[in-house]
């Protein structure tokens, strides 16, 4: 999450009426109701991890045992069975 200076985007009078609540700490003010973002979306993790996952399966259905992808992508075999299992799902 980026922080804006509010002296740069809020007019004064705002500005005056939020230091008499808080003054001079950090506040978060979430986004508009249907404005936001699901986990992983802004960085492109969510989109990293599927790529990670289909290379999981192809490596997996083209010889690689568990135990060598679990060690290869630090996960745990029962991650690895979980991701080849969910993956096989949405294929079939």
């Amino acid at each position: 999450m980026q922080h804006i200076k509010a002296k740069n985007v809020l007019p004064k009078e705002i500005i005056e009426l939020i230091q008499e609540y808080i003054d001079g700490e950090y506040i978060y003010i979430p986004r508009k109701e249907g404005n936001e973002k699901s986990w992983g979306q802004k960085k492109g993790t969510r989109h990293s991890l599927k790529n990670r996952n289909m290379e999981i399966l192809k490596k997996h259905n083209d010889g690689v045992s568990i135990k060598e992808l679990a060690e290869q992508y630090h996960l745990a075999d029962k991650s690895i069975s979980r991701i080849i299992r969910e993956l096989k799902k949405l294929c079939a």
